[in-house]
């Protein structure tokens, strides 16, 4: 499928595409991709299965150059990265929250002070800024490329050359088989080779041979799966082949070895970025180009190509489908959660018991609260996966399943998801984790130290592991005082009755309000 101006059909395994009725609701949606080297807007409606591209916007605010030798981003990146959001900002009205996805990548990854500006985006445009790992930007790369390209049979390699980072998969069809994010840009290679300008054989070697280098770690693995399908998408590709083909060095959307090496000795002969022009180059791509070209050369050195051909499809493309399938049963963060639970053999059944009872909970204080579907899947998720420290150790496990949670590669999830979901799983015991809540962002932290309550609540119910969930429980809100009421067949449950009496203590030493009835 083509993602253009024109509305295209999904394909069949998207959830989208169930409802074809002439009546199915619009529903309008946007992506924006803030790039270490541009950020990009895109708005689309989806209908009936249709999805039609409403607007594009693009800007070049080559953030990563913006960091300095200690990670820091300058005050001038921040101010580009803010003046281009203003200008998104008047697209954004109309859409709803759950229909539009900021995804931040590899330069707010590496820089150290990324939520001082997070937050004054955040505040500028009213929705919360995601910054993606790198694995999962692959996955959302190959998944904008694969809706972009028509059916190939056989295994497609997908390349994206960005502004601080490179992505490389192999999949077949709409499912990734290889995923690597390696630290390799255009913007960033700039500042490491041609910081002064200055365009040489040897600086344009340095830079091919610390590519090469950056990709003898994943290339055996990579040329042992194999690919029958080379594809290259975002800048640097696509003003490559637009070079070529203005040249006559390559066809309409292709980059050849040939082209390549023909493309290498045109950028040497300007001798400075400052110099470089050439037909089919963007000016205000000139002065990364030869550092992306320089990544390129060394790409098709290590993994032995001979051409690839240009997909337009690419990082938001794929947020753009990876929104659409969110919350049904394609949603690729289910998989992550169950990959979990059997790679380390958590008890599904008390899982599914605690996730029950916290549900029940939160059912019933979740208007007083004004709490959505987003933090109960949210609780639901942090209760399945309670115990998963116990695969390392019975002692201090909730703190050991919150370090495997937040450092793990889970597809579809963002940083702030994970760290979330880590949160709640190091705060379901003992003494509630105060400082870990500190740490989070101040926009997150009233609505996770709700969370934390009820699925702490909910582990103590079940403390005795039964065979059915704890149900029947009496909890309102008002404010953050819980009022909880045991039904009439556990009052006499003394366990239950003692467990929930320290919780309470526990609570009220965070500062927070748990009073219990009809327990002594």
């Amino acid at each position: 499928m083509h993602l253009s101006d024109s509305a295209s059909s999904l394909p069949d395994s998207s959830p989208a595409a169930t409802d074809t009725s002439d009546d199915a609701p619009l529903l309008k949606l946007a992506a924006i991709d803030l790039g270490s080297n541009s950020f990009h807007l895109l708005l689309a409606n989806h209908q009936a299965g249709q999805l039609q591209v409403v607007a594009k916007q693009g800007e070049k605010i080559q953030l990563a150059a913006g960091l300095d030798e200690d990670g820091m981003l300058s005050e001038d990146a921040m101010e580009r990265a803010l003046n281009c959001l203003a200008q998104f900002a008047p697209f954004l009205d109309g859409i709803e929250a759950e229909h539009l996805r900021i995804v931040g990548t590899n330069a707010l990854r590496a820089a150290h002070n990324s939520q001082t500006l997070i937050d004054r985006a955040e505040e500028l445009l009213g929705h919360p800024i995601e910054i993606i790992a790198g694995r999962e930007e692959a996955r959302l790369i190959y998944l904008g490329a694969a809706h972009a390209l028509a059916d190939v049979h056989g295994k497609r390699l997908i390349i994206d050359i960005g502004g601080g980072s490179t992505e490389f998969i192999i999949g077949e069809q709409f499912e990734p088989l290889l995923l690597e994010s390696l630290h390799m840009g255009c913007v960033a290679y700039t500042k490491a080779f041609f910081s002064d300008g200055e365009i040489s054989e040897k600086r344009m070697r340095r830079a091919e041979l610390a590519a090469r280098s950056e990709l003898a770690s994943i290339q055996r693995s990579y040329r042992e799966l194999g690919w029958d399908d080379p594809v290259g998408s975002s800048g640097t590709i696509k003003a490559a082949a637009s070079v070529m083909e203005a040249h006559g060095w390559a066809a309409h959307g292709l980059v050849t070895r040939e082209g390549l090496h023909r493309l290498r000795t045109a950028l040497l002969g300007f001798k400075r970025l400052d110099k470089v022009c050439l037909p089919g180059l963007k000016s205000d791509r000139a002065s990364v180009f030869p550092a992306g070209v320089a990544i390129l050369c060394g790409i098709f050195e290590a993994l032995e190509l001979e051409q690839i051909r240009y997909s337009d499809g690419a990082l938001r493309e794929g947020v753009l489908f990876d929104l659409i399938g969110r919350n049904t049963a394609e949603d690729s963060r289910i998989a992550a959660i169950d990959l979990l639970r059997r790679r380390y053999g958590i008890d599904t059944r008390h899982a599914a018991n605690v996730r029950d009872t916290a549900l029940a909970l939160f059912d019933q204080v979740a208007d007083a609260w004004s709490l959505g579907a987003t933090s109960r899947q949210m609780l639901a998720w942090g209760a399945e996966l309670h115990e998963v420290g116990l695969a390392i150790s019975h002692s201090q496990f909730h703190r050991h399943g919150a370090y495997l949670i937040e450092h793990s590669d889970l597809q579809g999830f963002s940083r702030p998801e994970q760290k979330a979901l880590a949160f709640l799983v190091r705060a379901h015991r003992r003494k509630f984790a105060s400082r870990e809540l500190a740490n989070l962002p101040l926009t997150l932290q009233p609505r996770l130290a709700r969370l934390a309550r009820l699925l702490r609540i909910a582990v103590m119910l079940n403390h005795s592991r039964p065979e059915q969930p704890v149900l029947g429980t009496q909890l309102s809100a008002k404010g953050d005082e819980l009022r909880l009421s045991l039904a009439e067949e556990y009052r006499d449950h003394s366990l239950i009755c003692d467990d929930l009496t320290q919780e309470s203590s526990l609570q009220k030493a965070a500062d927070m309000t748990l009073t219990l009835e009809d327990v002594d």
